[in-house]
């Protein structure tokens, strides 16, 4: 009977213990700083990012003046697209911010179509640059 009586209360024991897991591991979820979403959210953004950066510079060169300038630099349009998916992080950062703001005063009437062609010739020669050094 005491062999009886140890083995119910062994099976008691590991019963309040199999029980208390799941309050274990959501207190140890509770005390993480920064959640599974956020961290999942921060390891996507890179990538958004560079998604962006490449369409404000295929935008621009894919619009009447980056046509226009591609043409008068004899430059084929998918060499430049290939070559735009190869720069650095840091160089399409900086490139992209340079289509934006030729976008944005080439909207509000700020430049000309020639000037925004001279921009366009130089974010070619910085990719074409860029893969080539």
């Amino acid at each position: 009977m005491k062999a009886r009586t140890k083995f119910s209360v062994l099976g008691i024991a590991l019963l309040a213990g199999l029980a208390s897991l799941p309050a274990q591991a959501q207190a140890q979820d509770n005390r993480h700083v920064v959640s599974l979403g956020e961290l999942n959210q921060d390891v996507a953004r890179p990538a958004r990012t560079r998604q962006a950066d490449e369409a404000s510079i295929r935008e621009l060169l894919s619009s009447e003046p980056g046509q226009k300038a591609l043409k008068s630099a004899k430059v084929d349009y998918e060499r430049v697209d290939k070559a735009i998916g190869q720069l650095s992080d840091e160089d399409l950062t900086k490139i992209a911010e340079r289509s934006r703001q030729a976008q944005s005063d080439f909207a509000a009437g700020g430049l000309t179509s020639t000037l925004i062609i001279a921009i366009v010739l130089i974010v070619v020669l910085i990719v074409v640059l860029s893969i080539v050094f």
